[in-house]
């Protein structure tokens, strides 16, 4: 890991820290809101503050992942869109797909947000599979 951190590029080592600066608060927030420590906002307007409170970190890390894309040199470039635009399109797919159980098979319903950590894991699982930037 330090290897890899004295190695990495500029953009690489902003890209951690900036996935760091959101991703603590992130996850400190879902902890705290496991914990039942926002129970009582849960129906009331003051709700919606707290979903944009917990939302705002996820928009920084895809704004992260794409400035990334933006800073890297070509190859790291298309790799990493290649990477993104395949888990977008998996992470569609799957929540388009359940979506679809729910209403006509009667699948169990599932939160909406479980798409953002399904996007991540088909970000990562496609990863090793990606070894071109052609299409």
């Amino acid at each position: 890991m330090i290897r890899a951190w004295k190695e990495g590029t500029a953009a690489h080592k902003r890209y951690v820290i900036r996935t760091m600066a959101f991703m603590v608060p992130y996850m400190l927030i879902c902890v705290a809101a496991m914990g039942g420590a926002f129970d009582e906002l849960i129906g009331k307007p003051a709700g919606w503050l707290l979903a944009i409170v917990v939302s705002a970190p996820v928009i920084g890390q895809i704004w992260a992942t794409l400035a990334l894309i933006r800073d890297s040199d070509e190859y790291v470039r298309a790799m990493t869109a290649r990477q993104f635009i395949i888990a977008t399109g998996i992470a569609l797919a799957g929540a388009t797909l359940w979506g679809f159980g729910e209403t006509f098979a009667g699948a169990p319903h599932l939160p909406s947000w479980l798409v953002y950590p399904l996007f991540w894991g088909a970000f990562g699982c496609v990863a090793p599979f990606v070894q071109s930037s052609r299409a």
